[in-house]
């Protein structure tokens, strides 16, 4: 009996420790039970039950009534590449969407007025097919999980974000490369659903597009960002489409050190050849030669980084102006070369001239003094007929003289001058004469002691005695072989051989050396000066509405 009242006792007094230890709940609130989905009186998960009980996906809100209107807001995070080549561009981006579905509408309670449910649940409702029309490439990012959420407000408004990486298509115009500016675009659109069904708008205006302040690119810096909507007319419609371009501008430091300083050297050193001995040719040669490959090869590595366009980019007309600078200095050279090689003829050919000349010279003083001792043996000689003694020293009648390059005898009249060969023909004539007879003392002895004369005249060019057969010696007497056919030419120009055989066209080699060391820097400083003003004054265009980034920082 004792035991039994024991028991009891112990029993009762657990009870009471038990019934001290659990809270009490407030009247009018039911415990959540775990797992439940309840918070505080409100089941969540009978709420989201409730939505598929009469709720059909296939069909968007409002089907037959005003279209769906669907905002839109992106957050760009990094933009990762911008290719010339393939002409795209890539980026991170948060891209949200915003939405009405009147079927997804509760009721509102304390705590409880936004429901944030996991993706999953996006396969039980509606959504907006929103596409990207220029995307070449996207994907989903899933670690840890997939990078997308929904929430659903009380009134039955829908917000839908998630995490893309989107490759899309960037028709550039290089033509004012490396100093251009491109504006590339996202372009978003409603796959199936035409205007009376989905229309699209920037949610929140011109701020709807926001860039990462610590978005860079190696060769590219984002200027700014617009935001545009559209309606595009298509073969099953008319489709709501909106639009975001971004404003990049290119960095010219890689191009200044890789392809614009060292082109212009190349067109410095090409100049130093200017400078050399013009008779050190492989110098020179080798000097032109490797700047123009050099140049050659700085051309093709600079547009194989590019694609394949038909038009000319402003990095082309630079490196076209340098190889012309290159190739015009390899030239110079051919030039100066060229002309020292004719004038080095000319001189050859006058040296052959004047040997050729002394040694007829010699050969008529010989024969004038025989001729001067025959005249004293015999007495007095006479020149019959018609013999006059031209002004240019022709001794005219049978015998004559002639004024083309003739080399000087004895002795010179005052207008002329008296060849040897000129009265061997009839000299001891006979007989009365018309008044026009020489004493042989004029003859042999006035002419002995008369002064050479030493300067020697000949023609410098003879082309029509050269096509005819005359020889080089004929030349200088100024016949011919067939003298007897040709009719004697006027006296031609006289070379002065101190003042003309060095020059070709009036100018010497050197000349052309000492004219390029100023001619060849100054048009290319001209030219650098022009380049510069004019490229970096028209690819200075900012798009029109631009929110810049700076801005935002």
């Amino acid at each position: 009996m004792t035991g039994r009242v024991a028991h009891t006792v112990t029993a009762a007094w657990l009870a009471a420790c038990v019934a001290f230890l659990v809270p009490v709940a407030p009247p009018g609130v039911h415990a959540a039970a775990p797992g439940s989905g309840m918070f505080g009186d409100v089941n969540i998960s009978a709420i989201l039950d409730s939505f598929s009980s009469s709720y059909d996906k296939r069909v968007r809100p409002n089907y037959g009534g005003p279209p769906v209107e669907v905002g839109v807001t992106m957050y760009v995070l990094s933009i990762s590449s911008v290719s010339e080549v393939l002409m795209d561009f890539t980026l991170d981006f948060y891209f949200r969407q915003f939405w009405t579905d009147p079927r997804l509408a509760f009721k509102k309670r304390p705590g409880v007025e936004t429901l944030s449910v996991g993706s999953e649940f996006i396969k039980n409702i509606w959504v907006p097919d929103t596409f990207f029309v220029n995307e070449k490439q996207s994907y989903f990012h899933i670690a840890t999980t997939s990078n997308e959420f929904i929430r659903i407000h009380h009134s039955g408004s829908i917000t839908r974000s998630i995490r893309l990486t989107i490759t899309a298509s960037c028709p550039m115009n290089l033509q004012y490369f490396p100093m251009d500016r491109q504006l590339c675009h996202i372009e978003i659109e409603s796959f199936g659903y035409t205007m009376r069904d989905i229309r699209y708008k920037w949610n929140e205006g011109p701020n709807s597009v926001g860039v990462s302040n610590e978005v860079s690119l190696p060769q590219f810096k984002v200027l700014g960002h617009r935001q545009r909507a559209m309606e595009i007319s298509l073969t099953t419609g008319n489709y709501s489409r909106l639009a975001c371009e971004i404003q990049f501008v290119r960095s010219m430091g890689y191009y200044l050190i890789q392809i614009y300083i060292p082109s212009g050297l190349i067109v410095i050193i090409s100049w130093v050849s200017f400078w050399l001995n013009r008779n050190a040719t492989p110098a020179r040669v080798a000097l032109g030669v490797t700047t123009v490959l050099t140049m050659t090869t700085l051309m093709s590595s600079t547009n194989a980084a590019l694609p394949k366009i038909s038009y000319v980019k402003s990095i082309d007309v630079y490196l076209g102006t340098c190889f012309v600078m290159v190739f015009a200095s390899l030239l110079e050279y051919a030039t100066v070369g060229y002309m020292a090689k004719r004038i080095q003829m000319r001189k050859n050919r006058f040296l052959a001239i004047q040997k050729i000349a002394e040694q007829k010279k010699g050969g008529h003083d010989a024969h004038g003094h025989s001729h001067s001792h025959h005249s004293h043996h015999h007495g007095h000689s006479s020149i019959p007929g018609h013999g006059t003694l031209s002004g240019h020293g022709t001794l005219s009648g049978h015998g004559t003289l002639s004024g083309h390059g003739t080399l000087s005898g004895h002795g010179m009249t005052p207008h002329g001058t008296l060849s040897g060969h000129g009265y061997d023909g009839h000299r001891h004539s006979h007989g009365g004469s018309h008044g026009n007879t020489l004493s042989g003392s004029i003859l042999s002895g006035d002419m002995d002691h008369a002064p050479r004369q030493t300067e020697v005249r000949f023609k410098a060019h003879d082309p029509k005695n050269y096509l005819k057969g005359g020889s080089l010696e004929n030349t200088i007497n100024g016949r011919g072989d067939n003298d007897d056919n040709i009719t004697p030419l006027p006296p031609q120009h006289v070379m002065h051989p101190s003042k003309d055989i060095n020059k070709l066209y009036g100018i010497t080699p050197s000349d052309i050396d000492k004219y390029s060391r100023i001619v060849f820097p100054v048009c290319f400083v001209c030219f650098n000066l022009m380049y510069w003003i004019i490229y970096l004054h028209i690819s200075d265009v900012v798009a029109d509405d631009l929110v810049l980034l700076q801005a935002d920082k």
